[in-house]
């Protein structure tokens, strides 16, 4: 059960980052090009996402060995929640610059704006929202897959990502404006540990480790994680600041 909790709430938490950074370009696009174009360019884009989650995932469930599975899997799922991680760790520590809906925006709907208009249908709108839509939702429909398939029930994870989808969408359209208030670095934080944490806890059970606490070994080890997470921004922020203190004594003594 806590397995089956965790999974779904990693899988809304990482749709709806994945979610309100599609829902950027499609609005740009929107505003700027076509609706029409803009909404179709997505909706073909969820159908390809579904074909993808229900193609792969049931062909892997049914030719490839559990254990073995589970081990592959976890392995991916270790290396994917590790590089939110990172992401995020840099982004708190001030190192990374956050990710700024507001001014991504702007942005495209700039480049949009230097495209010639269709005279019939939009086919440059169309085009931008499917393939940003596409490519957010691609990394969705790898962690719906991955847990589906560890938790023989693909049902759930995809009912996470497909609340997530509605949340970000009603919110988004009516408000009609980026959602840059979303806090999609702590987000991604909290999705990359619940990751890293599944795939620690999978890969080991691929590697025939059999763990004390059955699925509740996933809360001390999400705790792990938590701890190493929080000493790494530390150190990275006081070097930082380190770093930024000596440059500006050279600066004085220079001067």
């Amino acid at each position: 059960m806590t397995a089956v909790a965790f999974a779904v709430g990693a899988s809304f938490l990482a749709s709806c980052v994945e979610f309100v950074e599609a829902f950027t370009i499609i609005l740009a696009v929107g505003i700027t090009r076509s609706w029409k174009s803009s909404l179709l360019g997505a909706a073909a884009a969820a159908v390809l996402l579904a074909v993808i989650i229900a193609g792969f995932g049931l062909t892997l469930a049914s030719t490839v060995p559990l254990p073995v599975l589970r081990g592959v899997v976890g392995t991916l799922v270790l290396v994917f929640g590790l590089k939110w991680m990172r992401k995020a760790i840099l982004r708190f520590a001030g190192i990374k610059g956050l990710h700024d809906e507001e001014e991504i925006f702007a942005e495209e709907t700039e480049a949009l704006r230097n495209y010639g208009r269709a005279q019939a249908f939009d086919w440059v709108g169309f085009t931008v929202s499917l393939k940003s839509t596409l490519l957010e939702g691609l990394e969705v429909a790898f962690i719906v897959i991955t847990f589906g398939l560890n938790s023989g029930d693909m049902s759930l994870p995809a009912l996470g990502a497909a609340g997530a989808f509605v949340v970000v969408a009603i919110t988004g359209f009516a408000v009609r404006k980026p959602l840059e208030q979303v806090p999609e670095n702590t987000m991604k934080f909290v999705v990359g540990v619940m990751l890293s944490t599944f795939g620690t806890f999978w890969a080991g059970e691929g590697l025939g480790i059999e763990w004390p606490a059955a699925d509740l070994s996933i809360v001390p080890l999400i705790a792990v994680y938590l701890l190493f997470s929080w000493l790494a921004v530390r150190r990275l922020a006081a070097a930082r600041t380190a770093r930024a203190q000596s440059q500006s004594s050279e600066v004085a003594a220079v001067a």
